[in-house]
């Protein structure tokens, strides 16, 4: 069982999204920190771009941040890596692939593998489309975490079940990160029970839309876990200071773990 995994274990973990380097990469260092102290379970850090398709405005403009303030993914991982002895949680790497192919697939593996990070999210590279990378995240012991939506097909999801690890990032409904005004998916329920189906052991969280405890409330019976994004960014970005910024990540957080802790 690898480190992601095993955070799937006997509970419903909460895996939180923030962009690497929004505002810096000082301030992500602090956030990991926050994060796992008020006990979340798997932090994914998104690579900053300018131009991430899968995400709305908020991940979006965190991710402008990011780049306006000189962040790289090669400063990305040399900052985990430098910290990576004061982590204990599984750090996951969300971006797209263009980053990845100019990093360069192989030293993307071993970089990421030498700085701790324990998985890999890459939203727009298809399944049938990432043979060399697949392999290199094994030979480094890296999970690949693949995304299914509502729409993907049953044979569709036998291929990316088949080669997805860690966990199977299952979006809650079609749209971008952060649009909360869809709701929930209205068959998520009939959805998560047919990917189930297919996906066997694999964990299934649940993401895209989930915005608040009352949300978590409604769906927590559904995954293995619960996947928070853009309302996290949302919640850091109202305070004025840093000192804010790290309380309303740790409230927003607390008040979303004690909303699974009721419902379970």
């Amino acid at each position: 069982m690898n480190k992601i995994t095993a955070q799937f274990e006997n509970k419903n973990p909460l895996v939180t999204y923030i962009s690497g380097g929004d505002p810096s990469l000082e301030m992500t260092e602090k956030l990991i920190y926050k994060l796992q102290a008020e006990g979340v379970d798997i932090i994914e850090l998104g690579i900053p771009f300018s131009d991430p398709l899968a995400d709305g405005p908020v991940i979006q403009e965190a991710s402008q941040r990011a780049l306006k303030a000189g962040t790289t993914l090669k400063k990305l991982i040399a900052k985990v890596n430098q910290i990576q002895d004061q982590v204990e949680v599984p750090l996951v790497l969300m971006g797209y692939y263009n980053s990845v192919l100019n990093y360069g697939e192989k030293e993307f593996a071993r970089d990421i593998s030498e700085a701790g990070i324990s998985g890999v999210i890459i939203p727009d590279l298809p399944v049938d489309e990432k043979a060399e990378l697949s392999e290199h995240l094994a030979d480094y012991g890296i999970s690949q975490i693949m995304l299914v939506t509502p729409n993907t097909s049953d044979q569709r999801l036998k291929e990316i079940t088949a080669k997805s690890s860690g966990f199977l990032y299952c979006v809650a409904h079609l749209g971008t990160t952060g649009d909360d005004k869809q709701g929930v998916y209205p068959g998520l329920e009939n959805y998560l029970q047919r990917v189930r189906k297919t996906a066997g052991d694999l964990p299934l969280g649940l993401g895209f839309g989930i915005d608040g405890p009352e949300k978590v409330k409604k769906i927590i019976d559904y995954p293995d876990g619960i996947i928070i994004g853009s309302a996290l960014i949302k919640a850091i970005q109202t305070g004025n200071t840093e000192a804010e910024m790290l309380d309303n990540a740790g409230e927003f957080v607390s008040n979303i773990k004690q909303a699974m802790i009721e419902e379970n």
